[in-house]
């Protein structure tokens, strides 16, 4: 038999091990709890040097659920494509992204709970419960909101939003590429990668780069120096 997580009714963070693959649990307890839309929520690019974060909020249809749903990074891109076409034609979603500058002037934690407010308040119906990957619940969220950590793992609808927000930010790398091909976007995403340190080193940050960044705002230090020097 497979191992189920605990679960918790309030609102907060859940500290409790994560389950052998997602089910509709959480939500189905909201539901039966009196919530009648659960959304999920989580991200992508928390990481990465360049490029936005992207959020997504899923509110799946508890009668046409995809089949396959995972955690994003447990699936390939092919499989993600596919599964990001199924979801976007059975349920409610939103997508939000924060470019560098939001990165900057909130830095990445506040960037990304932000944009996962303006996710939920984005979606069609009036979400009364939603489900966030991670152990914060966003301060600016228009319902009571569940932190669930390794949610993606847990929960399906979850799961959903990070398959959608993960496609949406690859495909988003893709167009970066285009603009500063130099660079290498569209296969390392904005990850450090050696290539990546080594393109930004020779040709210095482009408009896509998050300047609060470490090596991005080291290196942007060093050549103000370098500047002010001469």
């Amino acid at each position: 038999m497979a191992r189920r997580s605990k679960t918790d009714t309030g609102t907060g963070a859940l500290f409790t091990p994560e389950a052998d693959f997602p089910d509709f649990s959480h939500e189905a307890m909201l539901m039966a709890r009196g919530a009648r839309f659960v959304a999920g929520v989580d991200e992508a690019g928390r990481g990465p040097l360049a490029g936005p974060v992207v959020v997504a909020a899923v509110r799946l249809d508890p009668g046409n659920i995809p089949s396959g749903l995972n955690d994003s990074k447990k699936l390939n891109a092919e499989r993600r494509d596919a599964l990001f076409d199924q979801i976007m034609a059975s349920a409610e979603v939103a997508i939000v992204s924060a470019p560098p500058s939001d990165i900057l002037l909130r830095n990445i934690r506040g960037a990304t709970l932000a944009a996962m407010a303006r996710a939920v308040a984005a979606l069609p119906s009036p979400i009364d419960r939603a489900l966030v990957d991670g152990r914060d619940v966003p301060p600016e969220l228009n319902c009571p909101g569940i932190a669930l950590i390794g949610g993606d793992g847990r929960s399906v609808s979850i799961a959903a939003a990070s398959i959608i927000a993960k496609v949406t930010r690859d495909r988003m790398c893709a167009i970066m590429d285009c603009d500063a091909p130099h660079f290498g976007f569209a296969g390392h995403k904005g990850y450090g990668t050696g290539a990546h340190l080594d393109a930004l080193n020779l040709h210095g940050p482009c408009r896509h780069h998050r300047s609060d960044f470490a090596p991005v705002a080291t290196l942007l230090l060093r050549r103000t120096s370098v500047e002010l020097a001469d």
